[in-house]
């Protein structure tokens, strides 16, 4: 019997301020409805999305999110009841997190955890990275909170050379970005899903935790993520697609503002950095309305959990 090939769709619940730390901008250029959009608009959209198309998602949440705003924490409660898996995406979503030393990241996912608990009554069982940073000090943390999986491996070339440009061109223009650009090594790790390395989880190993990569294109590893699905022409996403659809496992990745445009209230100075805002959010919409559907048609479209569960018997 052949084994059901495998989807899952999950969504990064960056909120707009760490939108102005990555574009060097200063957060107060965001009032209070700005900075709870992810949870107050996107949430309700992606909800929404996959009603429509009788699909799964998760959740990588922020955990001080989760303790700042009672909004974000009920949303997440109703998402949970819908049956959307919330996950960890750190407590303070650090891009610097892997240079905090193991003391600091200890603190900061079991803050998390404890926020997401609350919030939804359950422990979280999985872990994105900030930035999608890496490194043995926060993998061994991930395998100290007992995490059942990890999806921060991005290996996707074009992704970590237009982010050096961005991040070089920022610096330039004396407004630098608290991003962080990883090692190199991540554009040589696996794009299929396995077992870490602890000392260096970017190569193949026997780690408890068992990682998820993001979807990349093989040989030039495009990236498959939601900020290129909803802005490029639908054929080059398509053919990108199609590339990829033999493979046991497809991980697409989104961030809230993927169901964001312009007139939901994001400023000027925001959206004139952040491109993707310059399109509408229904058209946004309608797109991943239809690529969810391709996943439906060639998958079996579970949570990460639940895809990290049949997965990690054969790694």
């Amino acid at each position: 019997m052949t084994a059901a090939r495998l989807a899952s769709i999950s969504v990064d619940l960056d909120s707009l301020p760490h939108y102005c730390r990555i574009h060097g901008l200063p957060e107060s250029l965001l009032d209070e409805r700005a900075r709870t959009l992810i949870h107050r608009v996107a949430v309700p959209r992606f909800l929404e999305l996959f009603a429509q198309v009788g699909v799964p998602g998760t959740f990588f949440v922020i955990g001080e999110d989760l303790e700042s705003d009672p909004g974000a924490a009920d949303g997440m409660r109703r998402a949970h009841a819908a049956g959307v898996e919330i996950a960890s995406h750190s407590h303070a979503h650090d891009y610097a997190l892997t240079r905090r030393g193991p003391a600091a990241i200890a603190e900061d996912l079991g803050r998390a955890d404890a926020a997401i608990e609350k919030a939804v009554g359950v422990r979280p069982v999985g872990f994105r990275a900030p930035g999608y940073t890496l490194n043995a000090d926060l993998y061994a943390a991930t395998v100290a909170q007992g995490y059942q999986y990890g999806s921060s491996a991005f290996p996707a070339a074009p992704y970590y050379a237009a982010k050096a440009a961005v991040m070089g061109a920022l610096a330039a223009l004396g407004r630098p970005s608290r991003s962080v650009l990883d090692t190199p090594r991540v554009l040589l790790a696996p794009r299929v899903p396995y077992r870490p390395d602890p000392a260096q989880p970017y190569r193949r190993g026997s780690g408890a935790v068992l990682e998820l990569p993001m979807t990349v294109t093989p040989v030039v590893r495009f990236p498959f993520i939601g900020t290129f699905a909803t802005t490029l022409p639908r054929g080059t996403m398509r053919a990108a697609y199609r590339t990829c659809r033999a493979d046991a496992f497809f991980n697409f990745e989104l961030h809230g503002v993927d169901v964001l445009d312009a007139t939901d209230g994001i400023p000027p100075e925001l959206v004139r950095q952040q491109r993707d805002l310059r399109v509408s959010a229904s058209k946004k919409q309608e797109r991943l309305r239809s690529i969810f559907q391709w996943l439906k048609d060639d998958f079996d479209v579970v949570t990460l959990r639940d895809a990290a569960g049949q997965l990690s018997a054969a790694l």
